[in-house]
């Protein structure tokens, strides 16, 4: 009896992620082989200039020396450390103080996940923990972009704003909603970047106002929309939504999933105006797609508010296997020096 190639090994067995599963059983699968700076090779040999940077995360290219050897140096030290009952790693805690040094200053703690969708799941577990901390528990509502996209688990999938991510899967929930995003070739008052700020603020006040003021527990968004088209709002947008969640009593969480560690130039998007959001969720380019790994970063009111919440012996009910994995940790370590020193 033949060997099945890997290709029929892959039709029989391997799901692939936000695949049509019967049309690839038809093509098959590309295998890739290898990969150098910012071309991959596939199983035939042929090289493919990989201009989408994996999945919007391989930010310093591939074959970075240094990134190997601290994964190889952490693995043969230490390759797995649990931060749960009191345990941490020294990468970790490292990773943790230097994101806070480079994030915006309002954020002041770091909870790991192992990627984007985890952390927004995170991100929301956190702020209806905080709600209802500080006696608000009736907030459960969480507006979103349109064409914005927070990952497909359970609960992001829900904010996320794609019919694919919906279809056949009960979402959005009836606590996740919309608001249309600043999409000039879509927007019935145009490129006028006033007008699409005010649009946008206004809309976010409205759906506010028709939920209930005291119902709204957060407002969600990338900086720039990507798999919802790559939509770039105009100059200002990011900084007035801040705003405007501030003078509302709602909490402002960017999702710089893809955002962050330089693609949109600074290290992070809300650099570009000056923003300080209340959380922000972070990955792909944290690790450069090296090794699995996201993030929460969250300001010093909400931390403050979770922790002064839980009585005495009683842990905060939420927690990953391999949150603070200390091989990925020195991963993003590494790749962060790459980030300011080349």
């Amino acid at each position: 009896m033949p060997t099945p190639s890997l290709v029929d090994l892959d039709r029989k067995h391997l799901i692939h992620p936000v695949a049509n599963y019967r049309d690839h059983e038809k093509k098959g699968v590309t295998l890739l082989d290898s990969g150098q700076g910012a071309y991959l090779t596939d199983a035939n040999g042929h090289e493919l200039l990989d201009a989408f940077s994996g999945l919007w995360c391989v930010n310093v290219g591939y074959g970075q020396q240094s990134v190997v050897d601290a994964a190889t140096a952490q693995m043969q030290k230490l390759p797995y450390a649990t931060g749960y009952f009191g345990f941490g790693s020294e990468p970790a805690v490292e990773l943790a103080a230097r994101l806070v040094e480079v994030a915006p200053a309002s954020l002041q703690h770091v909870y790991f996940t192992l990627g984007g969708s985890d952390a927004v799941d995170s991100a929301i577990r956190f702020i209806t923990y905080y709600w209802n901390a500080i006696g608000q528990p009736e907030r459960t509502q969480f507006i979103a972009l349109a064409r914005g996209y927070h990952g497909s688990s359970t609960t992001g999938s829900g904010l996320t704003a794609l019919p694919v991510f919906h279809k056949h899967f009960n979402m959005p929930g009836a606590h996740q909603h919309h608001i249309p995003s600043p999409y000039a070739y879509r927007s019935e008052v145009g490129h006028d970047p006033a007008a699409l700020i005010a649009q946008s603020v206004q809309a976010l006040k409205d759906k506010v106002a028709a939920l209930g003021a005291g119902r709204v527990a957060a407002f969600f968004c990338e900086p720039i929309q990507g798999s919802g088209g790559v939509i770039v709002p105009p100059v200002g947008w990011l900084k007035a939504m801040r705003d405007a969640c501030r003078e509302l009593g709602i909490l402002f969480v960017a999702d710089e999933v893809i955002t962050g560690f330089g693609r949109t130039g600074p290290l992070f998007a809300c650099e570009g105006e000056g923003v300080e959001p209340d959380l922000m969720t972070v990955a792909k380019g944290l690790t450069a797609g090296y090794a699995p790994m996201g993030a929460v970063l969250m300001s010093e009111a909400i931390y403050a508010a979770i922790a002064d919440a839980t009585a005495s012996g009683t842990p905060v009910g939420h927690g990953h296997t391999y949150s603070a994995h200390p091989v990925s940790a020195a991963v993003g370590l590494a790749v962060l020096r790459l980030y300011h020193e080349g």
